[in-house]
């Protein structure tokens, strides 16, 4: 992408799909370059604390099925 040329910001969705992708660790090297100063940071924060949340809820049911 050239310097000149106006980076587009994702949307909400956009940014929750980059990061699931990014919690799994499969990201795409062209998907990382678009998404370089293309997520809102707001977006980034909210859609971390809402994907650790249903990790810790994961974690937390799958520990209450094993242990009685």
């Amino acid at each position: 992408m050239a310097n000149n040329e106006a980076r587009k910001t994702r949307s909400f969705m956009g940014t929750m799909v980059a990061i699931a992708w990014s919690f799994i660790g499969l990201r795409r090297k062209r998907d990382f370059d678009e998404d370089v100063g293309g997520l809102n940071p707001v977006y980034v924060i909210i859609g971390g604390l809402i994907g650790t949340a249903i990790f810790i809820a994961i974690l937390l049911t799958i520990v209450n099925m094993v242990v009685p």
